[in-house]
Formats: structure tokens, C-alpha cells, sequence
């Protein structure tokens, strides 16, 4: 006899309902309470069953479920994490009526669950689950820091124009030493100490561009007063919080991933930051049975229309993870740079007369489709092997 619990996950109580394998009712309609006693209550319902005959499922949503999975964990039961729009939709089609409520979602979850192969969620996600965390809060970071970087090179094409083309990257550890002292043009074209400019730079800031600096810095066309100044300072001390913020992410997901050692590391271009993201978003690769199916947790398939004897692929559907779809995307765009596999691949479809949008997002799937094929047949990548 085989067992399945339909959780409803909720902030401060949980919903539950257990139907055998046969269609028979055991536990209809019960809730427990998201702590110590309540987890203990749902404990002693299923302690009656042979852990190995318990088939339990809850929606992903969010931290809302993580304590309930590592008690689940401890407790050494499996669990399914379903999509909450696949179960919308599973309970619409079973019924006209519109019926929303948790207890028909714990019953709904457990329905779906008896319909569809059990892939129960790999022990390995501890460890994924705090990447994603980290990632998120990463993203977050790097979001929020950029806003002040956009504000800081506002103002310097106010006060220092020629700046921006004379350094080939303006958060360079080097000019942003020079506007913290300096502040503005006039006091940077008095200069003196180049040593500490030499230091900072790590040598790399000759002389020479030292001399060329501080006589740009003369003739600039900018203006500034004490206003300036005062943002200048405030924008850069506000950027360099949010350095020291994101340096410790980075290395605790260096570190994750590199214990992790996914097999898309391989592919040229693709950092460990990059891989983390991807890979904290969906979770152990092995569970997907096909390539489509990452395709559409990422939102990157397209819709598709169609009617009588009428047949089109509309946009994307853009259902699943937004962090997804940011972090593929932007690895894309690395990975051409880095890899000649994807940067024909890329042409070709340029030459299609793809727009770039158009040509990235089927950089993306391919990108996808290599991810899937590395992770679940543990091997690195081989562009010799592609199509």
C-alpha cells in the first residue's frame, strides 16, 4: 500500500490530507502548526506507515517550507516539491467550480501526486537551497549597488566628464581611490602623491597617466561646487559598502560550488558565480527528464498558438524563475565571447535575421540544452560532440 500526503504550505499552519494508493480518504482536512508540536503532530500520523510507502508533496514556495523540509530530512522521509501553477491547474480541470481554499490544495496535491511519477528532492539540495539564499541576496546586492554606481557616473559627467574616457573602467580600485581623496577635478589636477596611486594600482597606473590625468583634470569643461563633492563622496562610500558586502557572498559561493563541482564549470566562460545562480534555481539537474522541461521551468519556451489549421510560436511564456531567466541570460552573453561553439551558433542565427534578442534567447536554449546533457550524464563539456 502505497501512502500520499498533500501538504498546503502556509506562513504560520500547514494543511495536510493522506489518501491511499487505492482512492480511500485516511486523513482528510487536518492542519498542523509551523513549529516543534505541530511537526511533532504530523509525525505521529505517519509513523503508522513504512517510511519507504510515504510519497509526500507540498508546493515550492519559498522559505515558507524550508523548516518543514529539513525536519522531513531528519526525519529521514522523501518529499516532492510541485510547481504551485501545475497544481492550479490540476484542480481547475477536476472541477468547474472555483474553489480555492487549502484544504482543496492538500487534497489537489495529493490527487497530482498519485498521477505522476514520484522524483522525490535529492538530499544534495541542503546545500543548494543555501546557494539560492545566497545568490538571491546577491543579485539583491548587485541590483542595489548599481543604483548608486548610475548615480555616481551622472554626477562625474557633470563635474568631471573626461574621466569616464580616460579609465576603461570608472570603479576601478584606482579612480575610485583618487575621487575619495581628491573629490573633484581642481584637486585632482594638484596631485602630488603618485606612490600611493603606483601602490593601489598595483603598478599597473604609470607615470605617464599620472602627467595626463592631472592635465585633463586642468582643462576639464565640468563644474562643481561643495554639493558635488558631497555626493561624490557619499555615492562612493555607499558603492564600496556594497563591495564589502558582496566580497563574503562570493567567496561562501565560491566555496559551495566548488564542493558541489557541477559539470557545466566546463563550458568556457561560465564562472562559479554563474554556475551557482543557474544551479541553485533548479535544483539537482537529474530530476528533469528532459531538456523542454528546463526550458519551461526557466520560462524561456515559447508559447505556442494554435487553431484550426493555423500554427504559431508566440513569445516567451516567462513562467518560472525570473532569477533564472536573468542569470542564463547574462552567462550567454559571456559564454559567446569565450566560446566559438556559441558564437557561430549565435551568427548563424543572426544571419537567419534574428534580431540580437531574438538570436541570444536561442543562444540560451542551446545553453540550456548543454547544461541538461553535462549534468546528467556527468560529463564535461566537449564541443566536438555538439550538433
Amino acid at each position: 500500500m502505497i501512502y500520499y500526503v498533500g501538504i498546503d504550505i502556509s506562513k504560520f499552519k500547514h494543511d495536510f490530507c493522506i489518501i491511499s494508493n487505492a482512492g480511500e480518504v485516511i486523513v482528510e482536512n487536518s492542519s498542523f502548526e509551523n513549529n516543534k508540536k505541530g511537526f511533532q503532530l504530523l509525525l505521529d500520523q505517519l509513523k503508522s506507515y513504512d517510511k519507504a510507502q510515504v510519497r509526500i508533496a507540498f508546493e515550492a514556495t519559498g522559505h515558507y517550507s524550508s523548516n518543514l523540509e529539513s525536519f522531513l530530512n531528519n526525519q529521514e522521509y522523501s518529499f516532492m516539491k510541485i510547481n504551485p501553477l501545475v497544481v492550479h491547474q490540476f484542480l481547475k480541470a477536476r472541477s468547474l467550480r472555483r474553489t480555492k481554499t487549502d484544504k482543496a490544495d492538500s487534497l489537489a496535491m495529493a490527487n497530482y501526486l498519485m498521477s505522476v511519477p514520484y522524483v522525490p528532492n535529492s538530499k544534495v539540495l541542503y546545500h543548494i537551497n543555501s546557494l539560492k539564499s545566497l545568490c538571491r541576496t546577491r543579485e539583491l546586492l548587485i541590483k542595489e549597488r548599481s543604483k548608486f554606481a548610475v548615480l555616481l557616473t551622472n554626477e562625474l559627467d557633470k563635474s568631471f566628464p573626461e574621466v569616464k574616457a580616460f579609465f576603461n573602467n570608472i570603479f576601478s580600485s584606482t579612480l575610485l581611490f583618487i575621487l575619495e581623496k581628491y573629490k573633484n577635478a581642481y584637486h585632482i589636477s594638484l596631485m602630488k602623491d603618485y606612490d600611493s596611486l603606483k601602490k593601489v594600482s598595483h603598478g599597473k597606473f604609470s607615470y605617464a597617466k599620472f602627467v595626463k590625468l592631472k592635465e585633463l583634470a586642468k582643462n576639464t569643461v565640468g563644474y562643481y561646487d561643495d554639493n558635488s563633492d558631497l555626493l561624490i563622496s557619499t555615492y562612493i562610500s555607499i558603492y564600496n559598502d556594497f563591495n564589502n558586502q558582496i566580497d563574503p557572498i562570493d567567496k561562501q559561493i565560491s566555496t559551495i560550488i566548488k564542493e558541489l563541482n557541477p559539470r557545466m564549470l566546463s563550458i568556457p566562460g561560465l564562472g562559479e558565480i554563474s554556475a551557482a545562480s543557474i544551479l541553485s534555481e533548479y535544483g539537482d539537474i537529474t530530476n528533469f527528464s528532459s531538456p523542454n522541461k528546463m526550458l519551461a521551468f526557466a520560462g524561456l519556451e515559447p508559447s505556442v498558438i494554435q487553431s484550426g489549421t493555423l500554427e504559431s510560436n508566440g513569445k516567451m511564456v516567462k513562467h518560472g524563475s525570473r532569477h533564472l531567466r536573468y542569470s542564463i541570460m547574462n552567462s550567454a552573453m559571456i559564454i559567446l565571447r569565450h566560446s566559438p561553439t556559441f558564437y557561430d551558433y549565435y551568427n548563424k542565427k543572426r544571419n537567419e535575421g534574428k534580431c540580437h534578442r531574438v538570436a541570444l534567447s536561442h543562444v540560451c536554449k542551446k545553453l540550456i540544452r548543454v547544461i541538461y546533457s553535462l549534468e546528467k550524464y556527468n560529463q564535461n563539456f566537449n564541443p566536438s560532440l555538439l550538433k
